[in-house]
């Protein structure tokens, strides 16, 4: 792997000349080791360096030893977010090579332990996870006075997404977001939700009065659980008012799915809407739309890759004003 302060040269250090004890660069390369190792706090990461400072000592010059974690805190809640973001999108790009039909996913999440002082709302964050790849490919701060339909068009411009299949939660389920996902020479699935009115009811209604172009079974068994999914595809348009102003639109997708729990005997049925501009493939759609709660899964406990995210979850008694924000990379 490349050095990855390369991608961070223009970050620029926040902290007074005469207070600066250690190195941006040392702090920066401290932080991303220790993260990589599976640290997920400030402590952690101090923590980390003391444990390894040996090993540091023969390429760092650590002019004032290990930094403490009210150090690592203090810098990194002062960093420019914009800069930090630039930097970290370079570098996991450099990491990532996101190959032909991979799913990246996006979605939404409140993270805990972000409230600012004199505020309500914690912050809320919208991430791109790339299946395949199994790293959060970058992250964007949702504005206290917006929703994530504006944070995500903001998420997918920094991304190049070529050959991808994008996944979205019913949020998410707007034409200006189809048309840049398929600009960005993607496809998308979109979730259809009650939230989207006319057009939920008008895709509930085809699979009822129409019939299906392609059929798709999947059973999986794990986790104290059997879940069988079915998914059907309906590539006729007809009963979807204005369908041409979906870019690239090309069916209809129903996910039927099943799970019976071992340990209390219990069933759970439940039916699931998406439009999307895929080819009408059952078994593709079917695993694509599997592969996109990855990011609820995978993303919650990915310690090696989920770099913004430990950042972000685990501040402590950090300064209120910008941390979340600059930690998170917005």
């Amino acid at each position: 792997m490349d050095n990855p302060l390369k991608y961070f040269a223009e970050l620029r250090d926040p902290r007074v000349e005469r207070n600066r004890e250690h190195l941006l660069e040392e702090i920066l390369l401290i932080a991303i080791a220790a993260v990589l190792s599976g640290a997920e706090s400030w402590n952690d990461i101090a923590d980390y360096g003391e444990d390894k400072q040996e090993w540091l000592k023969t390429f760092l010059t650590l002019p004032s030893g290990i930094p403490s974690h009210d150090t690592f805190n203090r810098v990194f809640a002062a960093l420019d977010p914009d800069e930090m973001e630039r930097g970290f999108v370079a570098w996991v790009s450099s990491i990532a090579k996101l190959t032909a039909g991979e799913v990246v996913a996006i979605d939404g999440k409140t993270l805990c332990g972000t409230r600012e002082a004199g505020k309500k709302a914690l912050v809320h964050m919208v991430s791109a996870w790339a299946s395949a790849n199994n790293l959060v490919l970058a992250q964007r701060k949702v504005d206290e006075k917006s929703n994530e339909i504006t944070a995500i068009p903001k998420l997918l411009n920094a991304l190049e997404l070529a050959g991808t299949v994008v996944t979205v939660d019913a949020m998410g389920c707007q034409r200006e977001i189809a048309s840049l996902i398929v600009e960005k020479k993607a496809d998308y699935v979109l979730a259809v939700k009650g939230n989207q009115g006319l057009l939920a009811e008008q895709v509930r209604e085809s699979f009822l009065l129409l019939n299906s172009d392609a059929v798709s079974e999947e059973i999986d068994c794990g986790h104290g659980r059997v879940e069988q999914r079915r998914c059907s595809v309906i590539a006729d348009l007809s009963m979807v008012d204005k369908a041409a102003e979906w870019a690239s639109l090309k069916g209809l997708v129903r996910i039927e799915s099943e799970r019976y729990h071992k340990a209390t005997g219990k069933t759970e049925r439940e039916i699931r809407y998406y439009i999307t501009s895929l080819r009408p493939d059952a078994s593709l759609l079917n695993r694509v739309i599997r592969q996109h709660w990855g990011i609820e899964t995978s993303c919650t406990g990915c310690s090696t890759w989920g770099l913004a995210k430990i950042w972000t979850e685990n501040v402590q008694d950090m300064p209120r004003k910008t941390s979340p924000c600059s930690i998170a990379w917005r």
